[in-house]
């Protein structure tokens, strides 16, 4: 059995570890709070523009730009990974990074050179670690997240598909749909080609009148979506890192909690096996006197 004085030590050493544990869980707690009035503010508008896109893209030829031209060429599949810069998330990066790993996986078969353009630090090791190529990486700048940051991600992005590196491009990140709920999730950015308008058995969206013409709209417009995609991404990773924070700090913390209840009783069985042992040194002492 330990003694008395490592148990304490032990329950010391738990206590600190849950004050931190109830520190990050209100840091998290805190940073959810703007991150998700970000991203609903955000969606709507997101969501909106691909709407657009996919009927605008439906209504033009693939030769009307050449972010709309489906390729089956030489060149690879660009995988943009977003997640976060810091650990302690629970499963959350991890979750993210096997999902885009597994479609990689699938593109290698078929015989797709793979490039990561990674934002986060967690995606960036995981991809690294693995040997695959990574033309971009920008971290440590996901704890303020900005416009500016997928701008540059997607002008490197769409400069490589309009040299002929790429064929296509697909975006991982992870959802926030709640506090309780984070998840994978993967759009293709490039190209917008007119198989992605919706069929029959999907929900009808709104049809456009468009002025100027299609051709100009698409030289404007085009970049654009993919900008905002990406940004909806950044924002949506960011949201989902925080809820899943608070979620793995609550947890550790209520681990502590049981650990210290646990050492609390092996505390007091051991000071009274201790004090059991000096009664019992006590009695055979007067008993040794009397005899």
């Amino acid at each position: 059995m330990a003694s008395l004085k490592d148990v304490r030590l032990k329950i010391t050493g738990v206590t600190k570890t849950r004050q931190i544990t109830k520190a990050m869980y209100m840091v998290a707690s805190a940073k959810l709070r703007g991150a998700q009035q970000r991203i609903e503010r955000f969606r709507p508008y997101a969501d909106k523009f691909y709407d657009m896109l996919r009927n605008l893209g439906g209504k033009a030829e693939e030769a009307a730009h050449p972010l709309l031209e489906a390729r089956q060429g030489t060149g690879g599949a660009g995988i943009v990974l977003c997640t976060s810069d810091r650990g302690l998330c629970g499963g959350f990066n991890a979750n993210i990074t096997a999902a885009a790993l597994k479609f990689a996986t699938e593109k290698s078969a078929a015989g797709k050179r793979i490039s990561f353009y990674c934002l986060g630090r967690k995606g960036r090791d995981a991809v690294r670690s693995l040997g695959h190529e990574t033309p971009l990486a920008l971290i440590g700048r996901m704890n303020s997240i900005s416009y500016e940051l997928a701008s540059e991600t997607g002008a490197r992005v769409i400069d490589d598909f309009m040299s002929g590196a790429l064929d296509e491009v697909h975006l991982f990140y992870g959802e926030f749909i709640n506090l309780a709920r984070q998840k994978p999730a993967a759009i293709r950015l490039l190209p917008i080609a007119a198989d992605d308008t919706p069929g029959p058995e999907e929900k009808a969206v709104a049809d456009y009148v468009y002025e100027p013409t299609v051709a100009e709209l698409l030289n404007e417009l085009l970049p654009r979506y993919i900008k905002v995609q990406i940004y909806r991404a950044l924002l949506d990773t960011s949201a989902g890192e925080n809820a899943a924070r608070m979620q793995a700090m609550d947890n550790a913390t209520r681990n502590c909690d049981e650990m210290i209840r646990g050492l609390t009783l092996l505390m007091n069985k051991t000071r009274q096996a201790a004090i059991t042992n000096e009664l019992i040194d006590i009695v055979g002492g007067v008993e040794a006197l009397k005899g």
